[in-house]
């Protein structure tokens, strides 16, 4: 065999052994992707993002804070479900809110994934429509409660405007707040903007 032929082997070979290694990565990429930030339950999003006027991102990012997809998530504070809605949310929802009207009773509706995800995206719209659609109060509000949200509204050190906060005295809500908007702008950059 003479050397020109080995070098261009050589350089085939090369080109395939470095195409399979960028194929591999990106396999491993999108299965860390597709595991990490999933789709799950579109058509129920699909639907309440529609039904609400609500960014079908939003709502993942929601999903992904609040439960990472295990529609059986129970906290500590007995919120259920794939958004952490808790009974007195869902009574409150349903009694005012609600095109459907459930049990409002029965807090084991809110395992039922469309049944969560539609009253979730309600409550999204209705924080939304009562904070001005300030985003970040209305996420703050769905973590910590409007009574909360309220009070922190009258305190300059956690709004300097009286309408949108600035910060919260709780930790968790902040943090809430950050990842929220995080996994929000990773499904809409990976799903929704392209």
């Amino acid at each position: 065999m003479n050397k020109a032929l080995k070098i261009t082997l050589t350089i085939i070979l090369f080109a395939v052994i470095f195409a399979a290694v960028i194929i591999g990565i990106k396999f491993a990429y999108d299965t860390y992707i597709n595991s990490s930030y999933p789709l799950k339950y579109e058509e129920e999003v699909y639907s309440a993002s529609d039904k609400y006027n609500i960014p079908k991102e939003l709502i993942y990012g929601v999903i992904k804070t609040e439960s990472n997809f295990d529609p059986e998530a129970v906290s500590a504070a007995d919120a259920r479900g794939l958004m952490q809605l808790t009974q007195p949310t869902f009574e409150w929802l349903n009694t005012y809110y609600a095109d459907d009207n459930y049990d409002a009773n029965n807090a084991d509706l809110l395992f039922d994934p469309k049944i969560n995800i539609d009253y979730g995206t309600l409550c999204l719209s209705v924080l939304l429509e009562r904070y001005n659609n300030d985003l970040d109060t209305a996420i703050c509000a769905y973590n910590a409660g409007l009574g909360n949200v309220d009070e922190w509204l009258t305190m300059k050190e956690y709004s300097s405007d009286g309408k949108t906060i600035d910060t919260t005295p709780f930790g968790e809500t902040n943090e809430y707040l950050k990842r929220v908007k995080s996994n929000r702008d990773k499904y809409a950059e990976l799903y929704f903007n392209k």
